[in-house]
């Protein structure tokens, strides 16, 4: 590999090599997706032990790493590219976006100052402007590429404490559900709050935010000498999917002068779908959006984004100066991405997401979105179907919940038999279900989020499903 003198240069014969290599088990792995297990059986902490090593002194072949890759530590994870992946919220993978990262890593442009390279930064902040046309931002909004969902959050805490509060910030309150995505109290923990300056509110029997209690909340916490100046409502929550009331919340936020921000990060790009557009409706009154691309547009872990209706809030947040730093840009149509996000070293992350969009168009999105829409609508009338299983949350957008209930037993009863369930579930290794507590309740959640998940395969979901119910009814699940 390379020469003596220069190692780490490989030749064009030796690059090419190298990439056949490489495809050849990339493309053997996605076209056996569908025939992978669900998750892996083995015991992680053994597989993990396997792989430990010291730092290697000499090279090895690319043959026999790509061989320890794809045959040892590949298979030991979750098959969350493959269509049985229904867990958690399904990341994507669409192949593009790999072949755009091979781009983006082999030409190596630093896209964190215009002035280094404005053809490849003004791609992705088309890509950031499509996003802003689908959640029907107007003109002004502006964002940027995170990597993923909590790092929008993050960096949308402190825009708008930057924007609502003085530089002793201590005082200010935020106002969550207490089925908002973990993260915006991690993000707040780390923009400076104390985390009892973080409001848990309560939602109703359909998990969205209450109004009155925000209300009443927010009046209380003023009249306590506190700083009220950020509601964070949901635009498709992970236990359930369920969209608060936008509008609603918009109207408070308005009346009460607070930042509204929409953690939108599984919900977002519903809003290509008319039945998204209905779900999500009051979404553009927002002042911040997180999205995660690497979910609603099927792209790669580690593609998130945070959209802001004032463009200029992010620079008034993020703006600093030095010395060895080139001049940053003041004209509204270009931008320098280090001026307006925590980060100045990033990868070009915008690639991943424009080459797929360029190449499909967004109607084939939108299509897909809409399938699994039909999907998670479908499923939930086949659950409907088995006896003594309870629907505990109807499907928002693509999710759904729901539990085992026969009569007759009690909630520590139901919630052990319906742990039983899901393990049953998923020791078929067909599709890989997870879990959540809904006001006590443990239930199992079906997510359909991934491009490469259609009806044959929730077809084998609902008779996993049956199955294993009819499993559950005989006795205990043996090991």
């Amino acid at each position: 590999m390379g020469t003596d003198l220069y190692p780490l240069e490989p030749s064009a014969e030796e690059m090419r090599a190298m990439i056949d290599q490489a495809a050849e088990r990339v493309v053997e792995h996605i076209s056996s997706l569908p025939s992978q297990p669900a998750s892996y059986t083995q015991d992680g902490r053994t597989v993990a032990s396997a792989l430990v090593e010291g730092l290697p002194e000499q090279g090895e072949p690319l043959g026999g790493l790509l061989d320890l890759l794809f045959d040892n530590a590949v298979p030991a994870s979750f098959n969350s590219a493959g269509p049985g992946y229904l867990a958690y919220i399904p990341g994507g993978g669409v192949f593009p976006s790999a072949v755009a990262d091979l781009i983006a890593n082999a030409v190596n442009r630093y896209v964190g100052v215009w002035v280094a390279a404005p053809a490849l930064v003004q791609l992705e902040t088309n890509v950031v402007r499509w996003f802003c046309d689908i959640v029907e931002y107007p003109p002004g909004a502006g964002g940027i590429l995170t990597s993923g969902g909590s790092m929008a959050n993050f960096t949308a805490v402190v825009a708008a404490r930057r924007e609502r509060l003085p530089e002793d910030f201590r005082s200010g309150t935020i106002y969550t559900s207490d089925q908002t995505h973990h993260s915006v109290r991690k993000a707040a923990v780390l923009a400076g709050f104390p985390e009892s300056n973080v409001r848990e509110i309560a939602t109703n029997d359909g998990c969205e935010l209450s109004l009155d209690a925000l209300r009443q909340c927010v009046t209380e916490d003023r009249e306590a000498g506190l700083e009220p100046f950020l509601v964070v409502a949901s635009g498709g929550t992970t236990n359930t999917g369920a969209v608060d009331d936008l509008e609603g919340v918009a109207d408070i936020a308005d009346e009460e002068g607070l930042w509204l921000h929409l953690d939108a990060a599984y919900g977002g790009f519903f809003m290509l779908t008319e039945r998204g557009r209905t779900a999500l409706r009051g979404i553009k009154r927002a002042d911040s959006i997180a999205l995660d691309p690497h979910k609603g547009l099927f792209l790669p872990y580690g593609t998130g984004a945070l959209l802001v209706r004032d463009s200029e809030a992010l620079r008034r947040a993020h703006s600093t100066f030095a010395d060895y730093m080139p001049a940053m840009q003041h004209d509204a149509d270009f931008v320098d991405y280090c001026d307006v996000s925590p980060e100045l070293s990033r990868d070009f992350r915008g690639l991943r997401a424009w080459l797929p969009i360029k190449l499909f168009g967004i109607d084939a999105f939108r299509v897909n979105l809409d399938e699994k829409l039909d999907l998670a609508r479908w499923a939930t009338e086949r659950l409907r179907e088995i006896p003594d299983v309870e629907i505990l949350a109807e499907p928002r957008l693509s999710l759904t919940a729901f539990r085992l209930a026969p009569a007759g037993r009690s909630d520590d009863d139901l919630n052990e038999l319906n742990r039983g369930l899901l393990a049953r579930i998923n020791a078929r290794q067909n599709v890989y279900l997870t879990g959540t507590s809904l006001h006590g309740r443990f239930a199992l959640r079906i997510c359909v989020l991934s491009f490469r998940t259609h009806r044959d395969r929730m077809e084998q979901c609902l008779a996993d499903i049956r199955d294993s119910v009819a499993d559950s009814r005989a006795g205990p699940r043996q090991a």
